[in-house]
């Protein structure tokens, strides 16, 4: 076709058209029944195109299809039968043919699909083969049975004890190549994300450069005065210290379904959305609440730390916005990172950088999803460099269970109380007014 090759269902009735993978599959099935009169191979689906002559499926065809639906594991499943007398032997293997991105796509657009809301992973149709084996063509064949058994039986202890011999050395090779993919299986394991590392390995992702936009909820968060913490330390405690800090949050941020996009330094960037999502509303309210947890856990571990010798533990702030972002895979054909890009990311690292101490900032589009689950009171309108709107935050409140002097010490118990720089007072007296609100509040 002058290297114009279209691949079509109708391929015959275009110039330069070639078979799609299923019409292929169709032909070859009946090319493969024509020559191998014992073997049959067919490729049915309940969901055929429009103009092509519907599948008659089978009983076991039909349950087949609908436990492989079912099955979570569609990847390694198959189904199989067996039939058969005293003359002849059948078994039908049938195995789930599974849509890729690139089927979904053709599917879903292709005017003549009569089913055009295909995932990836859905199972299209079956890919069934039979067998059919005669025991012995005619009665007189047994008389060659007993000479080919002699003969059989004779290779067949040479063959045995060369296997033996092989085998030993070949199932030590198997599983030393077993525990080496294995080893390296869990090593990439965690440089990923769980969500996107079973995404991929599974293939409902692939490796290429590719983006969706859909509607997150983003998690920025940083240490407190981290430079001016970290000079106190020395660098084996910093790392340490830096380690159980990431450790701890990162266990609090996947059970609460969290992908985890990267660490930056001191700071965590997660989102709720992708590539799993529950709606919205309940991706803020699994933020949000991943957040106070996140908190509540920091105080247990500076009371650690604190009874460890290190006066001034790490405190961290939290900034949470909810928007539309591109997320997917970003880089070059030789090194891609799985991250999030957009203005709604950035909102959330500036709305992070305002927060207190231990505080969780959220936006408007946040607080509207979470309003009946968390208290929070609006703060005044601020400017942030990129974005032209003003910004209504609002800060996180009653949600730690502690008591108020618990937090204004954490606050300030790092200062000398005997000389305070005009900045620190400010940051005390701000502390105290805080908590004094807190207490108002309560009742």
């Amino acid at each position: 076709a002058d290297g114009n090759a279209i691949p079509t269902h109708n391929y015959q009735d275009v110039k330069g058209g070639i078979p799609i993978p299923a019409t292929l599959s169709l032909e070859l099935g009946a090319v493969i029944g024509d020559r191998a009169k014992s073997i049959k191979y067919r490729f049915v689906s309940d969901y055929p195109f429009n103009g092509r002559a519907s599948h008659k499926l089978d009983n076991f065809e039909v349950n087949s299809l609908q436990s492989l639906r079912d099955s979570e594991t569609k990847a390694s499943s198959f189904r199989i039968e067996y039939s058969g007398d005293f003359s002849t032997t059948g078994v039908k293997l049938a195995l789930p043919v599974l849509m890729g991105s690139a089927c979904v796509k053709c599917h879903n657009s292709h005017p003549d699909s009569i089913k055009t809301d295909w995932k990836v992973g859905d199972v299209r149709g079956l890919q069934v083969i039979s067998v059919e084996q005669p025991l012995a063509r005619n009665i007189y064949s047994f008389k060659y049975l007993i000479l080919y058994f002699l003969i059989a039986g004779l290779g067949g202890v040479a063959i045995v004890i060369i296997q033996m011999r092989q085998a030993k050395k070949l199932n030590a090779e198997l599983g030393e190549s077993n525990d080496f993919l294995a080893s390296i299986s869990m090593k990439i394991a965690k440089y990923l994300s769980p969500q996107i590392y079973k995404s991929i390995f599974s293939g409902e992702k692939d490796a290429t450069i590719s983006t969706e936009r859909k509607k997150l909820t983003i998690f920025f968060s940083d240490i407190k005065d981290f430079t001016s913490t970290t000079e106190s330390l020395q660098p084996e405690e910093l790392t340490n210290l830096l380690n159980e800090y990431f450790t701890e949050m990162s266990a609090i941020a996947l059970a609460h379904g969290a992908t985890i996009d990267k660490f930056i330094g001191d700071a965590i960037l997660a989102f709720f959305g992708d590539p799993e999502t529950k709606g919205a509303k309940e991706d803020a309210l699994a933020c949000v609440s991943m957040a106070v947890a996140m908190q509540k856990r920091l105080i247990e571990l500076g009371e650690k730390w604190n009874a460890q010798g290190i006066d001034s533990p790490f405190r961290a702030r939290m900034g949470i916005n909810t928007g539309y972002c591109n997320v997917g895979n970003f880089g070059s054909d030789s090194r891609m990172d799985y991250t999030i890009i957009g203005a709604e990311a950035n909102l959330a690292a500036r709305l992070e950088s305002i927060a207190t101490s231990g505080g969780i900032i959220m936006s408007y589009e946040t607080y509207a999803l979470v309003k009946d689950h968390f208290e929070a009171r609006e703060l005044e309108p601020i400017s942030l460099k990129g974005i032209s709107r003003p910004v209504v935050p609002y800060e996180l409140f009653n949600y730690l269970n502690t008591k108020p002097k618990e937090i204004v010490s954490s606050e300030v118990e790092t200062f000398d109380l005997q000389g305070l720089t005009p900045e620190q007072s400010a940051e005390v007296k701000k502390a105290i007014s805080e908590a004094l609100a807190n207490i108002k509040s309560r009742k």
